[in-house]
């Protein structure tokens, strides 16, 4: 038996998850995500939590940011690949999330961003 064989989908989304352009990232990031959400150290939590250091966290535990049951219970722990599928389409990924944000439908927007989140910590 052993583990299931990824098939080539699987594959093809863990490459695009670790293939990110962080300078593209910086520029959705600013334009898509910065409305709610900021990712500089000792950044504020605004309709969303701050997201420095999110790659490697655990959903649900920047101090001061009131999160949904939903977040806090879902023990998801931030990694690229986690983050590259949540940013598809957050109220899928997390039934019961309050992030609006309809997601990002291309896979290299999705990587861009995650790559540029890496750079913040």
């Amino acid at each position: 038996f052993g583990p299931p064989i990824p098939t080539q989908s699987h594959r093809a989304r863990v490459i695009m998850a670790d293939g990110g352009n962080a300078d593209n990232g910086a520029k959705l990031f600013k334009a898509k995500c910065s409305t709610c959400h900021t990712c500089n150290e000792g950044g504020p939590n605004k309709q969303g939590p701050n997201l420095y250091g999110v790659i490697g966290r655990q959903s649900g535990q920047v101090s001061g940011f009131k999160y949904t049951a939903a977040n806090k219970n879902s023990n998801i722990t931030w990694s690229n690949q986690t983050l590259f599928e949540y940013l598809e389409n957050p109220k899928k990924y997390i039934k019961g999330t309050n992030m609006a944000f309809p997601g990002f439908k291309k896979e290299q927007d999705r990587a861009d961003v995650v790559a540029y989140l890496n750079t913040m910590k």
